[in-house]
């Protein structure tokens, strides 16, 4: 009667799974409000049912919008000691049980930086290229995706190579025979997801995985499980032969929470997991379990010896251990065929997933990761930025070019000849003035002399603009080098022409220079000195003809003084001159010159300096993003 009654109970539970699926296949093709019950998964068909109907139950997809897996569905139930198979329905869950889930809150450092991250790569996008910001988009990205999602739920993926049991290892954690095991290779073809509480529907749709694969184990109820939170995520091999279990892999690993690496005693060295996954993700150290199974297969003290070269390993691979309290990857020996170790590896997951501080330690990591990344595009061990005395020299070339010594002397020349024309005698400058109408105006240069020094003020001009531009670049990285020699190539075009026109228009001011206060003075006494000439002569000239009465002396006193002290006077004027002509060439030359270097300020310094500062306030966003300051690099001036 016994047997009768429990082969009428499986018969029971056979129909009912029958009309469960039916009925789902039903709303399936009918409305598309749920997906088709996939019962191809062997011992898993029932527990795949539960997560389909439960996926589609809230969004119509594969997703659980209400986080009710179990839909009225069967799923399958394991006693905690390995008893026989147990079916049991699970009860629909309200659809505002999600509504209590609290997404992922990060720190305000981890704000920070983000903030920071994200303002690093605003202010690069068009300086450096979409390549090499790249990650940093995608850190930014998957953060913001993972901020919106259950923060009360930790994804944990468990990978590793061919034949190492990390399925085994997935369903002894759950329980529950979820993922396939066999000596056929690869056996693992597709991520499988198993949830040890409800709401965590849409991390795996972020995941990717399918309703059909989606498993809850059913040891506890959800409030007295250990792992409560905890999403396990058994991966397809890493190193399989399938392209597309290898991009599954790397893709879920991008995304999850924290990782448990599973190593067997064969290929526990393998350079492919060392060099392709753990070498890189040695800054996820915290976030990351490295799991020695299959120890049942190594004899006496060969286990320890076994995982102290793991621990070596690991530490060449740059991954700090978690070892005395110290943060870091844990590292555990185990079987998961004969149990041993398993205790301590769930006890260590459910702390971890207690704590509720993988999610936001692995987009951390991922800033680390992109910092590390974008160091040598924003951080230079050279001193950087563009001196005084580099724009002094600046100047001097474009002052050079434009002629700014040369108008200075000419300057000076000028006021000396006005000089010696207004207080020179009246029969030297009669003499100047005839020489200048018989002799032609000599040292005039040619037509092709002019386009000679035009050429060769414009290479002066692209010799300093190209000098200054280096030295404003010396030490950054390349980037914003290349940038600052782009910036000094722009400014640059049309700086020839605009110091020409400037050279025109601060040239000598037309009109005759200023004069001195003693100027009349000295004019006066040139005339005087002229009228005593004329009057001496005339009174001369009178005797001569009778109408004066003869007195030699008078006359040619006055006569000689006349002619000596008008050359004096010429020759005193001369030099009380070159003073003031030196200052006024001096005053030519410096106006010149800073109308030439502001010129060249504006048209190239100033662009350098913006550039500079760019990269200054770059350089101090990717030091809030390291989480080191404002001390990161060198300083700029």
């Amino acid at each position: 009667m016994a047997e009768d009654a429990g082969r009428g109970r499986r018969l029971r539970g056979r129909r009912s799974e029958r009309s469960d699926s039916s009925h789902a296949r039903v709303r399936d093709e009918t409305t598309g409000a749920h997906p088709r019950v996939d019962r191809t998964e062997g011992s898993t068909g029932g527990s795949g049912g539960s997560a389909g109907a439960g996926g589609s139950a809230g969004t119509g997809g594969s997703g659980d919008g209400d986080g009710a897996w179990g839909d009225g569905l069967i799923a399958r139930r394991v006693d905690e000691n390995g008893g026989p198979e147990q079916f049991a329905v699970l009860p629909s869950r309200p659809a505002s049980s999600s509504a209590a889930l609290m997404p992922l809150a990060y720190d305000g450092n981890l704000r920070s930086r983000l903030d920071a991250l994200r303002e690093l790569v605003g202010l690069s996008r068009t300086r450096l290229d979409s390549g090499t910001l790249a990650e940093a988009g995608r850190v930014l990205d998957e953060a913001a995706a993972r901020r919106r999602l259950s923060g009360q739920h930790t994804v944990v993926a468990i990978a590793g190579a061919t034949g190492s049991g990390k399925s085994q290892l997935f369903n002894t954690l759950a329980g529950v025979t979820i993922s396939e095991t066999g000596v056929r290779r690869p056996t693992t073809a597709a991520p499988i997801a198993c949830s040890w509480s409800d709401g965590a529907a849409s991390l795996l749709d972020r995941l990717g995985i399918p309703g059909r694969l989606r498993r809850r184990p059913l040891q506890h109820p959800d409030s007295e499980s250990p792992l409560r939170g905890l999403v396990l995520i058994d991966l397809p091999d890493h190193d399989s032969a399938a392209v597309q279990h290898r991009e599954q892999v790397d893709r879920i690993l991008a995304l999850v929470d924290a990782v448990v690496w599973v190593v067997d005693p064969e290929k526990y060295a393998d350079a492919l997991i060392h060099e392709r996954y753990l070498r890189p993700m040695a800054g996820h150290a915290e976030v990351t379990f490295v799991v020695l199974n299959q120890v049942d297969r190594l004899p006496g003290e060969a286990a320890e010896q076994v995982l102290d070269d793991l621990r070596r390993l690991l530490d060449e691979d740059g991954i700090a251990l978690g070892e005395y309290g110290e943060p870091g990857a844990t590292v555990l020996a185990l079987s998961a065929l004969t149990g041993e170790g398993i205790g301590e590896l769930r006890e260590t997951l459910g702390q971890f997933v207690a704590e509720r501080q993988a999610p936001a330690r692995r987009i951390a990591a991922d800033v680390d990761a992109a910092a590390r990344h974008l160091r040598p595009v924003y951080v230079t061990g050279r001193r950087t930025g563009l001196s005084e005395e580099a724009r002094e020299e600046f100047a001097d070339r474009l002052a050079d070019a434009v002629g700014a010594t040369a108008a200075g002397e000419a300057a000076e020349r000028a006021w000396l000849r006005h000089a010696n024309r207004a207080c020179g005698t009246p029969w030297l400058r009669l003499w100047r003035w005839y020489h200048d109408r018989r002799d032609p105006v000599t040292g005039r240069l040619s037509t092709r002399s002019q386009a000679d020094e035009e050429a060769t003020a414009r290479q002066r001009v692209e010799q300093a603009v190209r000098t200054v531009s280096d030295r404003a670049s010396a030490g950054l990285p390349a980037p914003w080098a290349q940038a600052m020699r782009e910036a000094a190539v722009r400014g640059a075009q049309g700086l020839p022409e605009a110091l020409d026109e400037l050279a025109v228009r601060a040239g000598l001011p037309p009109g005759r220079p200023p004069r001195p206060g003693w100027w009349p003075v000295a004019v006066l006494a040139q005339a005087t000195m002229t009228l005593l000439q004329v009057v001496g002569g005339l009174w001369l000239l009178g005797q001569i003809i009778g109408i004066v009465p003869p007195n030699l002396g008078v006359p040619v006193l006055l006569m000689l003084a006349g002619i000596v002290g008008g050359p004096l006077i010429e020759w005193s004027c001369r030099l009380a001159a070159r003073g003031p002509a030196r200052r006024y060439g001096h005053e030519a030359e410096r106006l010149l010159r800073e109308a030439a270097a502001g010129c060249g300020r504006a048209r190239v310094l100033d662009p350098l300096a913006a550039e500079l500062l760019r990269y200054r306030e770059v350089r101090e966003q990717y030091a809030r993003v390291t989480g080191a300051g404002v001390g990161v690099g060198t300083a700029t001036r």
